[in-house]
């Protein structure tokens, strides 16, 4: 059992836990996930570590509440268990003095974006962090990533801050200053992923993406989390989680992760039928 040390909402369907597991909080690093099951009954979930904290024993973990099992998990408080979590698994983030970095985030993904952006600062790189979102509130972890980032970018669909606009045009603008960029990573939504690594191909920047395909056990096994990936099949779990983003397959991919679209919706609903008012999520 991994006890929970804090719980928080953060943004509309989207939550904040840190739990204790000093194991995985000594070994994690930059780009790397954990896949966890809520109660006997759940199913594998993989979420990426958010933070990690070797010394209170801890790691931080961030979810959209999006089908059932993270909507039981958004119900969980300060002191309640997660059954069990395995990690750290994936291959990190490679992290070295690069030059000038540009770091792409929107949505949940800067919750993964957020330890290679400190991971790079501290290893002496320029960094240049664009985060996106529908509105503002769905922006979230300004201030952290504010913290390891030489400039700050936000854009919002909307206008309610920033730059009203996409991640991409914030993209255009910071390349436009022609400042060399050694290197991009875009990690949100598939269709920003996707559109972040059309950007940097007109660019001409190199760029790395957080792939999040349909997993199982997490270490190879399987086969779930298969992608096409330069013409060549590769496991997101241990080939991964990052891969270049001018070489994925992305219709391939974003058909994958729309097959159980009908029992996702299926199992949601019986939840809801079970749990009854969800509407505080």
């Amino acid at each position: 059992m991994f006890k929970i040390v804090s719980a928080e909402r953060i943004a509309p369907k989207e939550y904040d836990l840190w739990v204790e597991a000093p194991m995985i909080a000594s070994r994690a690093r930059p780009g790397q996930f954990v896949v966890l099951r809520a109660n006997e009954r759940g199913e594998r979930v993989p979420l990426t570590i958010a933070d990690f904290d070797e010394g209170r024993g801890a790691i931080r973990i961030i979810f959209q509440a999006v089908g059932k099992t993270t909507a039981m998990m958004a119900s969980l408080k300060t002191g309640d268990s997660i059954l069990d979590i395995s990690g750290p698994l994936g291959s990190p983030s490679e992290i070295e003095n690069f030059g000038t970095v540009m770091m792409v985030g929107g949505g949940v993904g800067i919750a993964a974006l957020y330890p290679i952006i400190r991971g790079l600062k501290r290893a002496g790189n320029k960094v240049v962090t664009i985060l996106g979102g529908r509105t503002s509130e769905l922006v979230i972890m300004k201030e952290e990533c504010a913290a390891f980032s030489d400039e700050l970018i936000v854009t919002t669909d909307d206008g309610s801050e920033g730059m009203k606009g996409l991640v991409t045009d914030a993209m255009k603008m910071v390349a436009g200053r022609e400042e060399p960029i050694a290197r991009c990573w875009a990690i949100g939504p598939s269709i920003m992923m996707k559109f972040c690594a059309l950007a940097a191909g007109e660019l001409g920047l190199p760029i790395w993406v957080s792939m999040n395909p349909i997993m199982v056990d997490g270490t190879g096994m399987c086969g779930c989390c298969r992608l096409n990936v330069d013409g060549h099949i590769k496991f997101g779990c241990v080939d991964g989680p990052e891969f270049d983003g001018h070489k994925v397959d992305w219709d391939d991919f974003m058909n994958r992760m729309r097959q159980y679209k009908e029992e996702e919706k299926i199992s949601m609903d019986r939840y809801a039928a079970e749990a009854g008012d969800l509407s505080w999520l």
